[in-house]
C-alpha cells in the first residue's frame, strides 16, 4: 500500500465521472468534500494488500496524526502511486477497512469515493512534516490456505452410513486406499511409475525452456492428444441434450468482480499475468469464458437444459514437488462441459446422465472408479436420498466429505479416482452441481411467468482432463505389464496403427501400395523402408506399440496376402488387405479418425528427442 500524506490548510474535491466499470456507490462516500486542517492520505492499494495491511497503515497514520493534530483525516483513493494495482473490488474493501481502523483509533475520518474521476483543490501548510510518503508492505508469513472442516462418512449402495474407522474394507481395497489418503493422511508407498516411461515413449515431455509443469507434445503424442480432444466432444454430444461448442480467451481481468470472486474461491493455485496496470488470471478451466458468454445470451426456460463445451487450455500453479507427467501439470487441456438447468431438482436428474456416462467411459478402458463425494452440510441433510441414489448407481461404496455450507459455489462435487499401478489414488473425471455462479456472473433465463432466474449449473469433465484420460489409458497398460501381458493402448489412439515392413528394398514399392490402400480407408499407416534387418524393424515397431505389423515379401506379393503380427495377442496371422481393413474398422468403431502426424516413410524421419 502506497501513501502520500499532505497536511492541508484547506482541501476540497468534487466527483466528476466513473473511472472504473463498477465504481463505489456515492451513498457510501460523499460526492463532494470541503475540509480545513486536514491530513489528506492519498492511498493506492497494491496487489496482495489485505486487512493486515490496512491495520498497519492505520497505525502509521495514527502516529503521524498524533504529531500533526489535524482536525480530520481524509482517505483519498489515488491510483497513481504504483503500477501494481489491486483489483478494484479488493482495493475498495481495503480502503473501507483502512478508514474504519482509523476511526477505531479515535480519529475523525472522511473517505472520498473509490472509482471516480474527481477534481480537487489543495493548500498545503508547508511545514517540515506537511508532506510525507509511506509504503506499507504485507508481512510475509508464507501462503495461508483456508482450512475447511470436513466430516467423513462411508455411504453404501444400501443407504447405510459408516464412520470410516468402523467400515469393513476387506471387499473394497480401492476404497481403503482412497480413505487412507483423504481421511487419515497416510503417506502412500508409491514406487516407480511406469506411466512416466510410457509418456516419454510417445513424446509427452516437459518443456525445459518453459516454467516447469508445462509440456511439449511430439508427433506421436499429438495424434493421441487430438484424438482424445475429438472424442471428448463426441462423448458430450451423446448425452442426449443440446450442447454448443465454443472457443474463447484464457485470460480474464481481475477488475471484473465475478472473475475475482470466482478466482478467490479457487485459492492459491492461480497463474496471474500483469499487463500495464491490470492483472489477469489465467483460466483453470473453461468456466470464466463460458459464463462470460452465457450472461450475454437470451435464454428461455424452453431452452433448458443445454450444455456449453470447450477443450480449454487451463493453468494451475501446482506445487513443483507434486508435478507428474500426464497427470499433474501447470498447463493442460480440459474438455469442460457446463450444463444449465432450471433448478436444483433438474440439476440432480441431469447429473445422473453425466454420472452414468462417466462410469461408462471408465468401463470402456477396463477400469472402475472409486468416488469421493464432497457435499455441503445442507445438501447432505436435505438431499440424502439423492446421495444414496447416486451411490446405488455407482454400485460401490463411496467416501463422503461433508463441509459447512456457503464456502464454495457448489453443493455437490464428485471426484472419480482410479488407483494406479503404484497404488495411489488419481482423480480423473468429475462433476459438480453449482448453485452460485449463475448469480455471480448474472446468467439468467426467463421463466414461463416472465421472471428472470439464475440457472443451476453442472460442471463436468466426463473423461477427465485430456492428459489425465491418457494417464488412465497408459496406467491400464502398466497394469497389463505387471500381469505379464503385453502393454498396449487402444487402436483408435495408436499414433501408427499399421506399420508395413518390407523384408528387403525389393518390396518397398509393394509395401507402399499396401500402406496407401489402408491409408485410403482412413487409417494411420507407415512403411519402414530403412536399410535395416527385418528383426530390427519389427523390434522398433514394437517399441512404438504399433498394434499391427504387416510383413511383405515374395510370398505375400505372389499370394496377395499379408503376414500380420498382432500386438495384443503376440500372434502372427495371414490376412488380405480387406480383412485387415475390416478388423481395424471393428476396433475403431465409435471413435474419431485422426490424421497421421508423421511422414509415410520411416526413413524420412529424424530421430526425435523422446526416441533417443
Amino acid at each position: 500500500m502506497r501513501l502520500l500524506l499532505i497536511h492541508a490548510k484547506r482541501f476540497s474535491y468534487k466527483v466528476r465521472e466513473p473511472a472504473v466499470k463498477e465504481p463505489e456507490s456515492l451513498g457510501e462516500a460523499s460526492a463532494t468534500g470541503d475540509f480545513e486542517n486536514a491530513l489528506v492520505v492519498f492511498s493506492t492499494v497494491e496487489q496482495g494488500d489485505d486487512e493486515s495491511v490496512a491495520e498497519r497503515a492505520a497505525s502509521e497514520i495514527y502516529e503521524t496524526a498524533s504529531s500533526l493534530k489535524p482536525g480530520i483525516v481524509v482517505v483519498y483513493p489515488y491510483a497513481h502511486l504504483s503500477s501494481e494495482l489491486a483489483p478494484p473490488p479488493v482495493a475498495m474493501d481495503v480502503l473501507r477497512k483502512f478508514a474504519d481502523k482509523l476511526k477505531e483509533r479515535g480519529l475523525r475520518v472522511e473517505r472520498a469515493p473509490f472509482g471516480w474521476y474527481k477534481e480537487f483543490a489543495l493548500e498545503c501548510y508547508g511545514h517540515p512534516l506537511s508532506e510525507l510518503s509511506k509504503t506499507i508492505r504485507k508481512q510475509e508469513t508464507g501462503v495461508v490456505r483456508r482450512t475447511v472442516e470436513k466430516t467423513f462418512y462411508i455411504v453404501t449402495p444400501e443407504g447405510r452410513v459408516y464412520n470410516p474407522t468402523e467400515f469393513d474394507y476387506s471387499k473394497y481395497p480401492d476404497l481403503k486406499i482412497l480413505v487412507d489418503k483423504e481421511v487419515f493422511g497416510v503417506e502412500l508407498a508409491g514406487g516407480e511409475n511406469r506411466v512416466n516411461d510410457y509418456c516419454r515413449k510417445f513424446g509427452f515431455e516437459w518443456e525445459p525452456m518453459s516454467d516447469h509443469g508445462h509440456m511439449r507434445y511430439g508427433p506421436h503424442a499429438v495424434v493421441i492428444m487430438e484424438s482424445v480432444m475429438r472424442y471428448s466432444w463426441q462423448v458430450v454430444r451423446s448425452l442426449g441434450i443440446p450442447v454448443f461448442k465454443v472457443m474463447g480467451s484464457n485470460m480474464f481481468n481481475l477488475k471484473e468482480r465475478p472473475v475475482l470472486e470466482h478466482a478467490l474461491l479457487f485459492g492459491d493455485r492461480l497463474y496471474e499475468v500483469a499487463v500495464d496496470e491490470d492483472r489477469y488470471v489465467m483460466r483453470y478451466a473453461a468456466c470464466h469464458q463460458q459464463f462470460a458468454m452465457l450472461r450475454d445470451w437470451v435464454i428461455s426456460h424452453k431452452d433448458l437444459p443445454f450444455g456449453m463445451f470447450e477443450v480449454a487450455d487451463s493453468y494451475r500453479l501446482e506445487q513443483r514437488g507434486e508435478l507428474n507427467l500426464c497427470f499433474r501439470l501447470r498447463k493442460f487441456y480440459m474438455p469442460d462441459l457446463h450444463i444449465l438447468t432450471r433448478d436444483l431438482r433438474e440439476a440432480i436428474e441431469v447429473s445422473k446422465l453425466v454420472q452414468e456416462k462417466i462410469m461408462e467411459e471408465a468401463r470402456k478402458v477396463g477400469r472402475r472408479y472409486v468416488a469421493l463425494y464432497n457435499v455441503s452440510r445442507d445438501f447432505f441433510e436435505n438431499n440424502f436420498n439423492d446421495i444414496v441414489e447416486y451411490v446405488k448407481r455407482e454400485n460401490y461404496p463411496v467416501l463422503v466429505a461433508v463441509i459447512p455450507g456457503g464456502i464454495y459455489y457448489w453443493v455437490l462435487n464428485v471426484e472419480y479416482h482410479i488407483i494406479d499401478n503404484i497404488g495411489r489414488p488419481r482423480e480423473i473425471a468429475t462433476f459438480q452441481i453449482d448453485v452460485g455462479n449463475g448469480k455471480r456472473f448474472n446468467i439468467t433465463y426467463t421463466t414461463p411467468e416472465g421472471e428472470k432466474r439464475h440457472p443451476v449449473i453442472i460442471h463436468t469433465a466426463i473423461i477427465g482432463g485430456v492428459e489425465r484420460y491418457i494417464y488412465m489409458l497408459l496406467d491400464t497398460a502398466a497394469l497389463e505389464e505387471k500381469q505379464g501381458r503385453t502393454p498396449s493402448i487402444p487402436t483408435w489412439l495408436a499414433p501408427v496403427q499399421v506399420r508395413v515392413v518390407p523384408v528387403s528394398k525389393d518390396y518397398v514399392d509393394y509395401a507402399v501400395k499396401v500402406a496407401q490402400a489402408l491409408a485410403g480407408e482412413g487409417y494411420r499407416v507407415d512403411v519402414d523402408d530403412r536399410d535395416e534387418s527385418l528383426g530390427k524393424k519389427i523390434r522398433d515397431a514394437g517399441r512404438e506399440w504399433v498394434p499391427y505389423i504387416v510383413v511383405v515379401g515374395e510370398r505375400e506379393v505372389k499370394s496377395g496376402t499379408l503376414s500380420v503380427r498382432v500386438r495384443a495377442t503376440n500372434e502372427t496371422t495371414t490376412m488380405s488387405v480387406s480383412e485387415l481393413t475390416a478388423k481395424l474398422g471393428e476396433e475403431v468403431k465409435g471413435y474419431p479418425r485422426t490424421e497421421p502426424t508423421l511422414p509415410l516413410l520411416v526413413s524420412r524421419r529424424p530421430l526425435a528427442s523422446y526416441q533417443l
